[in-house]
């Protein structure tokens, strides 16, 4: 039994920690695994969703209002002092007195059971309606936080594969420039180049190195963004499975305005946003009519000098009656409460307007920022090819003989310049791609 125990205890020691916290995992995700993965972790989205069954015991709450309302009580009572009353004494052959009586026993106690139904109340009618579009708000602002989520996963998956590809452009640099180095140190140990051409081109060999290890540096930094957006613990392991290469890059879409509202989460919002402030003007509406309400109650009173003696003799009192409630005059307070929610949903409809020239300005501007990406990639795409052809015919030059290594190692940095030119191109490219789609209305949840 002790080595049972122990097993046990040893067990339970290693098992606590991960009811502690989540357990670091290792994970190769693509870019959809990513987003699927983020939409089941991420903290703002479990929170959207404890919100959306808060929105849903809401109605749940205001359903019961109108449902059978039933109350037990009990009550006991020890009058240390027994109430004393006055009376003419004239019911006592006393005239022109008072004489003094105690009303009541010392001890009392009553049971009672009460119950009531609302019959009729446009307030809860209306609530109810209310209630079931609160909880339709709910589930459109978790829609809501699911795309937030997925366009901020998706930019920062973008940054770590943008990353990735910078890195293996310093890769191939330092690769040929190694190469390059190696080549030019063996002619200047053979007397044929000075040692300033071998300067040159270590102090282009010092500069990637370094470059090299602050992308390493920013790649880790990205990879826990990502990790971050998608709810992992930066302490698991994240790769990724897409390439650069394997994302579409399309031609601007242009959609007619009534389809990009109708596709956009924050107008739908604000849709039911409009529909809940026309629910509250109806809902200060019906305050002004009579409200009904049945009700019944039941009861057993016991009385007694003795305590002993005290539940030996029981008064039944049962009673069942209608609840009728007209509201006359609330000081104006009704009429104002009207007046408000009126104005609100007047807001609402110029926030409706507003919001609709927002989303044409927003979709013009993604519209014409990733045009202008797509030609800026595609003339840094072609800069690069030159500039790698240039460095090409520059080493070819310089090994005939018929060129200087000044000029090699110009072409080496302009290859660089371009090759980083690409890069800041290529991730703006893939950013204004994500802003297009959101701005389209194109992510869903």
């Amino acid at each position: 039994m002790k080595h049972k125990l122990y097993l046990f205890l040893f067990g339970l020691t290693l098992a606590l920690p991960g009811f502690a916290q989540q357990k670091d995992t290792t994970a190769n995700f693509s870019l959809q695994e990513a987003i699927t993965y983020a939409q089941t972790h991420q903290v703002n989205i479990l929170n959207a969703k404890i919100d959306e069954q808060i929105a849903i015991n809401t109605v749940k709450k205001t359903i019961g209002i109108g449902l059978p309302q039933v109350s037990a009580n009990a009550s006991f009572q020890d009058f240390l002092k027994v109430p004393t009353s006055l009376l003419p004494g004239d019911f006592f052959g006393q005239p022109g007195t008072f004489v003094p009586v105690k009303f009541g026993v010392k001890y009392n106690s009553a049971i009672g059971l009460e119950a009531s139904q609302l019959l009729f109340d446009g307030s809860y009618l209306v609530g109810l309606k209310a209630s079931r579009t609160f909880k339709e708000l709910s589930v459109k602002n978790t829609g809501r936080t699911k795309i937030e989520t997925t366009v901020a996963v998706t930019k920062a998956y973008y940054s770590v594969l943008v990353s990735n590809e910078q890195l293996a452009l310093i890769d191939a640099n330092l690769e040929r420039l190694k190469k390059s180095l190696s080549d030019t140190e063996q002619l200047f140990k053979n007397g044929f180049v000075e040692k300033i051409d071998v300067d040159r081109l270590s102090v282009l060999n010092n500069n990637l190195l370094t470059e090299r290890e602050n992308v390493i540096r920013l790649l880790a930094l990205n990879v826990n963004l990502l990790k971050f957006q998608m709810g992992m613990t930066v302490g698991s392991t994240l790769t990724l499975k897409d390439k650069i290469s394997d994302v579409k890059i399309d031609q601007a879409q242009v959609l007619a305005d009534g389809q990009v509202y109708n596709k956009r989460i924050e107008y739908s919002l604000l849709q039911t946003q409009k529909k809940l402030n026309e629910l509250d003007v109806k809902r200060y509406k019906s305050l002004f009519l009579p409200s009904l309400a049945a009700f019944g109650s039941t009861s057993a009173n016991f009385q007694n000098d003795n305590f002993r003696n005290l539940y030996d003799n029981r008064f039944p009192t049962t009673v069942v009656g209608l609840r009728l409630s007209v509201p006359i005059i609330s000081g104006g307070q009704k009429l104002y409460d009207l007046r408000n929610a009126k104005l609100e949903s007047l807001k609402t409809d110029n926030n409706l307007v507003n919001l609709e020239n927002v989303i044409n300005l927003e979709v013009s501007q993604a519209q014409t920022t990733y045009l202008n990406g797509q030609k800026s990639l595609e003339n840094q795409q072609r800069n690069m090819d030159l500039a790698k052809e240039v460095l090409r015919v520059t080493k070819i030059k310089y090994d005939q003989g018929v060129g200087s290594s000044l000029e090699v190692t110009t072409a080496e940095t302009s290859l660089k310049e371009a090759q980083n030119n690409y890069i800041n191109a290529l991730y703006d490219m893939l950013i204004n791609k994500v802003n297009l789609d959101q701005a389209l209305g194109n992510i869903n949840y």
